[in-house]
């Protein structure tokens, strides 16, 4: 969901400093990195949910930006809605028909083209249902700095991407509940050890 994923942005800032020849590893914090998504609602409103808890890896290569990458899990426990009654639904035989505690997507990148020192794209596989479809993240940096509350250097990212539900057998009531879902992805992530 844009599980999903924006690290290749920095690559061009990264590459602006001489320093950061090798390839610089950062761990998702899962505290501050989620998938918010929407989706019409019968003409009538917009719906939202959340999922908290995504987890991580990204890779930013200055000196070869088409060698950074990320990695993310997104662990469909940590989904809400608006109703408790549509977080189990969901888990219910219209959708995902399955208990929520283990259930995940994963994305991970295949290609990183970055546009301009804080915009990229970046291409993955999204699994979601037990299904893998290409997905594309428009990511912007936020920044990279070191942690106001850590001090250890961290990178901040944001992405948005559109899936449709159909396409990962999940599109029961289409098109009166809209099969297209916009995706939008925070991503803070710290330097690893």
């Amino acid at each position: 969901m844009k599980p999903i994923l924006a690290p290749v942005a920095a690559i061009t800032l990264f590459g602006a400093t001489a320093a950061m020849a090798e390839p610089v590893v950062y761990d998702f914090d899962p505290s501050h990195s989620q998938v918010v998504f929407e989706y019409n609602h019968m003409g009538f409103s917009t719906s939202t949910g959340i999922i908290n808890g995504v987890t991580g890896k990204l890779t930013l290569d200055a000196e070869n930006p088409a060698n950074s990458s990320v990695e993310a899990t997104i662990p469909l426990s940590g989904l809400r809605t608006v109703s408790e009654e549509l977080d189990k639904h969901l888990f219910g035989p219209d959708f995902f028909n399955t208990d929520a505690s283990g259930a995940v997507a994963t994305f991970k990148s295949t290609k990183v083209e970055p546009e301009d020192d804080k915009e990229a794209k970046v291409t993955g596989d999204l699994t979601l249902n037990g299904v893998t479809k290409q997905v594309v993240l428009d990511v912007d940096l936020n920044q990279i700095a070191a942690h106001p509350m850590t001090g250890k250097e961290a990178a901040g990212f944001d992405a948005e991407a559109e899936i449709k539900r159909s396409e990962f057998n999940l599109g029961k009531f289409a098109p009166a509940v809209e099969d297209e879902v916009e995706i939008k992805i925070t991503v803070e992530a710290v330097k690893a050890d």
